[in-house]
């Protein structure tokens, strides 16, 4: 084998293997369990030259196939550890890998990985000030490096700062996490608070380039031009389309202050830090490899979205690709094909785009699917719905159907009433201007209270739908700030405008479409066709996606025709 990688299965070990495979290079991965191989065949990556190993580097190591290099990417990435448990880790199995290597008949290099603030650390780390995790890191860094020495191995330490990428929830996510959620009232640290990034596609990169380099170096991988931690805070806020904190805290007064009170892991706060880092000779090995780091604006915007679009590692993501937009002046959340969708679909409420998630899956062609304004992970607009959906649709180079659900038919109505030539159809799913009533729940003063704190099963019972990961992310979505608000005030603005909508739906030119579920009827004529689907209620899309596909396809049939 060309290389083995140790902790394959982790964040950075399974990216490594998928770069090194990329490469053309033949690669065991040393793992406990094998999650890896289902995780790289997700990403399209040929897994021919990979073979599975069990190892366990908390002992010693035996009977691993012969390889020219060794990584070792293991480790405990984790606050609040034990000693034993940190140590075990961190410090006793890297020396078993260091060990191990050391007896390999045609070693190029141990590539090491250690961290941006534990290297070249000199004296016994104290682990009750530092903590267990950034101790034993520290603790590695020397002993490795020492027993490489002894053993004549040739050894090469890489230092990542933060590795921001998809499946990267610890540290700085936490931070994000809060931000996004309106739970960040204050930044941690100070106003030149240095806390650095890489990418994790560019460390993978420099990681399978290094073998080649000089024995011996220490390299800081990480990105001088990362903002201070308030400008870092600040674009991922305004990208986010939430506000960020204004107010700082120190390292030092969080120290004092109870944790309870705080929310500030104690182990988090040797991280905020305005120190700066030895990068030179890591710029000068990039360079020579080809390798050049991505903007660290763009970067955390792109990282931004992963953490959004995965619900900070608690879900999947539902449809793609997907992104922050500026539509109508605000952060929209945008997924799928935005200049030539087949299908461009709004969602009602109290959903977001992954309501269209089961119907996607059945249909051929690319849609474009956005959350509504102010509604699920868009934020709030000053300007009207309908010139926020202009706006949306103004990149579309096709003639779409456009596809809406319940209360989003009305604007979907008026868009095709003002631009006839802009689609070429019209399918309005279970349209809320010719159906019954808003719930009792949205008419209630207490819809907005309730909506928050709703489970996603007990939402799940009131759309009178099978609980899954679009009422999820539902559930998720209205416990932010404002959301339930505005969920229920479009709710009770929709009957004001149900006349209006009824009158302009006998007025459209282009062909129409209605979907409406056999258990939710409408109350009203139409004089459009009208598709009943046998035990569908309200969200037919949900219940029933491969009926209502195949609607739409009696629809584009049509109008091609």
């Amino acid at each position: 084998m060309d290389a083995i990688v140790f902790g394959a299965t982790g964040f950075i070990g399974r990216s490594l293997v998928a770069e090194l495979l990329t490469r053309g290079q033949r690669v065991a991965a040393a793992v406990r369990d094998d999650t890896l191989t289902p995780w790289l065949t997700a990403q399209g990556i040929d897994t021919g030259g990979l073979e599975i190993v069990t190892a366990d580097i908390t002992r010693p190591l035996s009977g691993l196939p012969e390889v020219r290099d060794v990584y070792n990417t293991a480790g405990r990435y984790a606050f609040g550890l034990g000693v034993r448990e940190a140590r075990a880790t961190n410090v006793t199995g890297a020396l078993n890998v260091l060990e191990w290597a050391a007896e390999l008949p045609a070693l190029r290099r141990l590539v090491h990985i250690s961290g941006y603030r534990v290297s070249a650390a000199d004296g016994h780390p104290d682990y009750a000030r530092l903590g267990a995790y950034e101790a034993s890191k520290a603790e590695a860094d020397r002993a490795v490096r020492a027993r490489a020495d002894e053993l004549k191995v040739p050894l090469t330490i890489a230092n990542p700062s933060t590795v921001i990428g998809p499946g990267q929830y610890i540290g700085l996510a936490a931070l994000v996490k809060d931000l996004w959620n309106g739970r960040l009232s204050a930044l941690p640290g100070g106003h030149d608070t240095f806390l650095p990034i890489t990418t994790i596609d560019y460390f993978v990169r420099f990681l399978a380039e290094a073998p080649a380099s000089p024995a011996g170096e220490h390299y800081w991988v990480l990105d001088d031009t990362t903002p201070l931690l308030p400008e870092l805070i600040g674009t991922i806020a305004d990208h986010m389309g939430v506000r960020a904190p204004r107010r700082t805290v120190s390292a030092d007064l969080l120290r004092r202050l109870p944790r309870t009170l705080t929310g500030a892991d104690p182990e988090t706060l040797s991280f905020l830090s305005t120190d700066r880092y030895p990068t030179a000779s890591a710029v000068a090995f990039a360079a020579s490899a080809g390798l050049e780091m991505p903007p660290a604006a763009d970067a955390l915007r792109t990282w931004a979205d992963d953490l959004v679009a995965d619900r900070f590692g608690s879900a999947s993501p539902r449809l793609s690709p997907y992104g922050f937009r500026a539509v109508a002046g605000s952060r929209t959340w945008v997924t799928g094909e935005r200049h030539r969708p087949a299908h461009v679909l709004l969602h009602g409420l109290p959903m977001n785009a992954d309501l269209w998630a089961p119907l996607a899956a059945h249909l051929p062609d690319p849609v474009l699917a956005p959350d509504l304004p102010g509604m699920g992970r868009s934020a709030a607009t000053n300007r009207p719905v309908d010139e926020w959906l202009a706006d949306l649709m103004s990149p579309v180079r096709t003639r779409p159907t456009l596809v809406a659900h319940s209360w989003a038919c009305g604007p979907a109505l008026r868009f095709v009433a003002d631009h006839p030539d802009r689609v070429s159809g019209l399918v309005l799913i279970s349209p809320a201007f010719v159906q019954g009533r808003p719930s009792r729940l949205a008419r209630s003063g207490l819809a907005v209270p309730m909506m928050r704190r709703m489970s996603a099963a007990g939402l799940a019972r009131t759309l009178g739908v099978p609980e899954g990961p679009e009422v999820g992310s539902a559930t998720a979505d209205l416990r932010r700030g404002g959301v339930a608000r505005r969920v229920v005030t479009a709710m009770r603005t929709d009957v004001a405008e149900r006349e209006q909508a009824r009158a302009l739906l006998g007025r459209v030119s282009v062909p129409v479409q209605i979907v409406v579920g056999a258990a939710d009827p409408l109350v009203a004529a139409v004089g459009h066709p009208v598709a009943e689907i046998a035990g569908a209620g309200h969200y037919p899309q949900l219940t029933h996606p491969a009926e209502v596909a195949r609607h739409l396809g009696t629809v584009s049939a049509s109008i091609g025709g």
